[in-house]
C-alpha cells in the first residue's frame, strides 16, 4: 500500500515537472517574438534609411527608372496595336523611327467626323486626313503607364470630339516603343513626331499639350524649335511641375522616396546629377508661343501654386493675352490626372484654339 502511494505521488510530480516546463517554453516564445519583431524594424529601417538611398547614390541610373517608371506598363494586358479594343474606333497605330535603333508607338486618331469614313483604312489614309485643315494635337503624356491609361485615352476622344487630329506617342522605352528614357532623348522623340506632322499636315494648326512629365518634354521641344526660328502654334500645359521651385520631398516625380534623415546629403541636387533637370521656368521666359496652364486645385503631386508660378513667368515672358491659367475646383476631384472629365473642358479648348 505504501509503495503504490509513492508511485502515484513520483507520477504527480513528473507531471507538474512537466506542465513547469510547457510553461518556460512558451514564456522563452513569447519573450522572442517581441526580440524577433525588432530585429525585423531594424533590418527594415536598414533597407530603407541607407541601403536604398545609398545605391541610388552610386547607380544613379536607378533614378531615371524611378522618374519615369515606363517599366510598369499600365494599363496590363493591353494590345496597344490595336486601340479599337479601347473604343478608339477611327485610329490607327504606326510606328515612327525617331533615330537610329529607337521606334515609337504613336496612335493618330481621327476627328470625330470621320469615324465612319476611317473604317478600314490604311496608315496612307490617316495621314493624307492631316492636311485637310483641322488642328493637330501632339499629345505628351506623364511617367508611368502607356498611351493606353484611361485619361490619355480620354483626351484624345475629347480632342477627336471637336473635330481635331490627335497623335499619341509613347516615348522610347514606353509601351512599345524600344530604347531608354533620357530627357534629352523624350525631347529628341517629340521633335521628331513635330517635325512629322508639320511635314504631312500642310497649313493646319499644331498644338503641343504637355501633361505632368510631358509638361516639360513640351516646353524643352519649344525652345529646341525656337533655336530652329519656329514657333509652335500653341502650347497646352496640364499638371505642369517645376524641378527649380519644387523640393524633392513634394516633387511629383519623387512620391515613391521616403521622406527621411539623410535626403539632402543622398540627393543634394539629384535632377541636376543625374541628368534629368526639365527646366521648365527657364523655358517658359523664352517661349514665344500661346501657352495655356491647365491646373486641378486639389493636385496632390503638384501643388496649383506652383501653376500660378509658372503662369506668371510666362506672362512676364510674354503677356496675359498670349498665356492663360485655368484652375479647376478642387472639389470636383480631378487631382492630377482627371481634367479630361470636366463638361467644361471642350469650351476651354475650343476657345483657345480659335484665338489662335
Amino acid at each position: 500500500m505504501l509503495a503504490h502511494t509513492m508511485k502515484r505521488r513520483v507520477v504527480k510530480q513528473n507531471n507538474s515537472s512537466s506542465e513547469v516546463s510547457e510553461a518556460q517554453r512558451t514564456d522563452r516564445v513569447q519573450s522572442a517574438s517581441p526580440r524577433c519583431s525588432l530585429k525585423t524594424g531594424v533590418l527594415a529601417a536598414l533597407v530603407i534609411f541607407i541601403l536604398v538611398p545609398f545605391s541610388l547614390r552610386i547607380r544613379p541610373e536607378l533614378i531615371q527608372h524611378l522618374v519615369y517608371t515606363h517599366r510598369i506598363r499600365l494599363p496590363f494586358f493591353v494590345d496597344l496595336s490595336r486601340p479599337a479594343d479601347l473604343s478608339l474606333n477611327h485610329t490607327i497605330n504606326m510606328y515612327l523611327t525617331s533615330e537610329e535603333g529607337i521606334s515609337l508607338g504613336v496612335w493618330h486618331t481621327v476627328p470625330e467626323s470621320l469615324w465612319k469614313e476611317a473604317q478600314g483604312k490604311d496608315l496612307a489614309w490617316y495621314q493624307n486626313t492631316l492636311n485637310h485643315g483641322s488642328p493637330v494635337f501632339i499629345y505628351l503624356h506623364g511617367n508611368t503607364g502607356t498611351r493606353a491609361a484611361t485619361h490619355r485615352v480620354g483626351v484624345a476622344k475629347v480632342l477627336s470630339a471637336l473635330g481635331y487630329h490627335v497623335l499619341v506617342p509613347d516615348y522610347r522605352g514606353f509601351g512599345d516603343s524600344t530604347g531608354e528614357p533620357t530627357e534629352a532623348g523624350l525631347t529628341t522623340d517629340a521633335l521628331y513626331l513635330y517635325n512629322w506632322v508639320k511635314a504631312h499636315s500642310g497649313n493646319s494648326l499644331v498644338v503641343i499639350w504637355g501633361h505632368s512629365l510631358g509638361t516639360g518634354v513640351a516646353t524643352n521641344t519649344a525652345v529646341k524649335l525656337i533655336e530652329q526660328g519656329v514657333a509652335l502654334d500653341g502650347v497646352i500645359l496640364e499638371g505642369a511641375f517645376n524641378s527649380v521651385r519644387e523640393r524633392i520631398t513634394v516633387h511629383p516625380f519623387t512620391w515613391y522616396y521616403w521622406t527621411f534623415p539623410g535626403t539632402g546629403y543622398f540627393f543634394p541636387e539629384p535632377w541636376a546629377e543625374n541628368k534629368v533637370v526639365f527646366p521648365t521656368e527657364e523655358n517658359l521666359k523664352k517661349m514665344r508661343s500661346p501657352i495655356l496652364f491647365l491646373h486641378s486645385e486639389d493636385d496632390h503631386l503638384v501643388p496649383i501654386q506652383i501653376a500660378q508660378q509658372m503662369y506668371e513667368v510666362a506672362a512676364s515672358a510674354q503677356n496675359a493675352e498670349r498665356v492663360k491659367l485655368v484652375s479647376f475646383d478642387g472639389s470636383l476631384g480631378y487631382l492630377h490626372n482627371g481634367l479630361y472629365r470636366d463638361p467644361h473642358l471642350p469650351d476651354i479648348l475650343k476657345k483657345f484654339v480659335m484665338s489662335l
